[in-house]
């Protein structure tokens, strides 16, 4: 019944659907891939392993595990699935070198599933955080595909609507493999819906499972850092005014500049040198700065190092619309971090981070100072918040082992 009522609303209002991804800047090609038109090179009839991350976030969540996928299992096709125009891009840039197909997931009605899973023929299916295509779990479970979803969640909003759909869900969830979650509390909305305990289970979260860089350069900060990473224009100011106002109360503050974007070098030294404050550039050899008050970081590849030498990270793309940036390259070296109220790239992971008093979201300039002076001023309080980091860190890693694992037992 399901599939009949979807497949017919897909056709009474198919040209609309086209109208609307046209004009969100998909193109005819990009369509044509929605509705299963793809092709995956699988004459060897290798095992398949698709992965699908909607969009950038869940895309970046899951490039460790899909590259540690290829390393484990060299000899089976790998694609890997998006839904947006953005996470295609993303998914293209990073993971070409390593999969065997990127391309887009279809449109959940069973012509087009149909066709998807035809043309593919996937043998297991990684779904990234949570979606649910009735028409997916449907046809998979007849084909006997393993449907899982992965780093599983479910916020509050999207979990009160489940619930009132009980009734619908319950039957849909109960048809995939597994349903692996980030948290206890994700897994406790998850049980309530109805799905099966003994295939629902805490995993933790992909995004945690990183390495602290291995710090091979020496550097003398000669005082407390400030460290202003990934900053974005307009946000260069913001991190002067706070450093202008800090500064005054704690002498031996330094800070660290580190442009998410290289093009804006010219710009960031001109906003640095009208502050009145003594600075250096890095890519001039800068090493140390004992005579200067600011280092714009503007080489490629130290900023993840740089973090190790930082007392608290400011994570840019916060103050305006950009999203913001990963926090945990800070918080793996348990060093605080302040993010302004723009992050919805990583909410997740701020969720989390929050929860555990190890990082914090400031509104505006004022709540920026306010909240570094009290971890300036408090050697309690700084303690606190970077054991929390270290705490978190250690609480939310495994995920990745947990999927390979998963992998290892089904091919």
């Amino acid at each position: 019944m399901i599939g009949l009522i979807s497949e017919i609303i897909y056709r009474l209002i198919y040209p609309i659907l086209i109208i609307f991804h046209k004009s969100s800047g998909y193109s005819l090609e990009a369509i044509k891939l929605k509705k299963g038109y793809t092709n995956l090179d699988n004459k060897e009839n290798s095992k398949v392993v698709m992965f699908h991350g909607v969009s950038v976030g869940e895309v970046n969540a899951i490039e460790k595990l899909i590259n540690k996928t290829r390393e484990v299992f060299p000899e089976i096709k790998i694609v890997v699935t998006t839904g947006t125009n953005t996470g295609q891009e993303i998914a293209h840039k990073k993971l070409d070198d390593t999969v065997n197909l990127v391309t887009y997931f279809p449109f959940d009605t069973p012509s087009c599933v149909k066709r998807f899973l035809d043309n593919i023929k996937p043998d297991i299916i990684f779904i990234a955080e949570t979606e649910i295509w009735p028409n997916i779990a449907i046809e998979c479970k007849k084909r006997g595909i393993k449907l899982s979803i992965i780093n599983g969640r479910i916020s509050d909003r999207t979990y009160n609507s489940y619930k009132k759909l009980k009734l619908f869900f319950k039957p849909l969830l109960n048809k995939y493999a597994g349903i692996y979650t980030q948290s206890t509390e994700d897994l406790n909305k998850f049980l309530s819906l109805g799905t099966n305990p003994d295939t629902t289970i805490r995993m933790n979260n992909l995004k945690f499972d990183i390495n602290a860089p291995e710090v091979t350069f020496n550097f003398d900060k000669c005082g407390r850092v400030l460290l202003a990473a990934s900053t974005h224009s307009g946000e260069d100011e913001i991190v002067i005014n706070v450093y202008k106002a800090l500064k005054e109360k704690h002498n031996d503050l330094k800070l660290i500049i580190a442009p998410r974007h290289l093009t804006r070098k010219d710009e960031v030294e001109t906003i640095v040198g009208e502050s009145g404050f003594t600075y250096g550039l890095r890519s001039n050899g800068v090493d140390s700065m004992s005579d200067i008050d600011i280092m714009i970081l503007d080489t490629m590849g130290e900023l993840g190092k740089m973090f190790a030498y930082s007392d608290i990270s400011f994570i840019g793309g916060s103050f305006n619309k950009t999203g913001g940036h990963n926090p945990l390259e800070s918080i793996i070296f348990s060093k605080p971090v302040i993010s302004g109220p723009s992050i919805h790239n990583f909410k997740d992971i701020y969720a989390i981070i929050q929860n555990a008093k190890a990082g914090f979201v400031v509104k505006n300039e004022e709540e920026f100072i306010q909240i570094a002076d009290e971890l300036f001023s408090d050697n309690k309080f700084y303690a606190q918040t970077a054991k929390s980091g270290n705490d978190v860190f250690k609480s939310q890693q495994g995920a990745l082992d947990f999927v390979i694992n998963i992998l290892k037992n089904e091919l």
